[in-house]
């Protein structure tokens, strides 16, 4: 596995002291303007804060009680938008996996600028509609934080634990499937036939 994949995790503990140049940013979302896109509809919109300017602070207000204290230390919040149109089926199911590939080459490019990016559900989605005047048939789905992580030893304790979680993921012979559901791809994994 390449080693930015492997090194990508959606950590706490941001550092409240750097900053993010509009060149990192610039970069980082170029990455998700470039994620492949159903028919070339191009849905994914983003709102991009940097911590200090009124982008940033309106986007920390929104975000929950669990993810505002921690993420309002990244350097800088995006809001990831897509359409929202249901009477459309195909337009909203791949609006929604649109953007999931917009966000994945996002944290990717992140994380092989140096920094850490970590993807909240966790915000208000209803107050982003009111304070960015986002337009009806728009969808916020997401928001990232993005910014340089500070040494475990200058961590709230619950953050750096969170933070230094072991990273675990299903294995394959539990999600990838040959022949049937829940039957594995290689064989070596199958159980033995009756």
């Amino acid at each position: 596995m390449h080693p930015v994949i492997a090194g990508r995790f959606s950590a706490r503990g941001f550092d409240s002291d750097t900053t993010i140049s509009d060149e990192q940013l610039d970069v980082i979302l170029e990455a998700a303007r470039w994620a492949p896109t159903w028919g070339k509809s191009q849905p994914v919109r983003f709102i991009v804060g940097k911590r200090g300017d009124t982008t940033f602070e309106s986007l920390a207000a929104d975000l929950t009680a669990g993810n505002v204290g921690w993420a309002s230390r990244a350097a800088a919040l995006i809001l990831v938008c897509t359409r929202d149109i249901p009477d459309d089926e195909k337009l909203q199911t791949y609006g929604a996996v649109d953007l999931g590939l917009a966000v994945g080459q996002l944290l990717l490019q992140a994380v092989a600028d140096g920094l850490s990016a970590h993807p909240m559900a966790g915000f208000n989605a209803q107050a982003t509609f009111e304070r960015f005047s986002i337009p009806a048939g728009e969808r916020p789905l997401v928001m990232v934080a993005i910014g340089t992580l500070v040494p475990d030893d200058q961590k709230d304790p619950e953050v750096a634990e969170y933070d230094n979680r072991q990273r675990m993921r299903r294995p394959l012979t539990e999600v990838a499937f040959a022949e049937r559901w829940g039957h594995p791809l290689h064989p070596a994994a199958r159980p033995p036939s009756r």
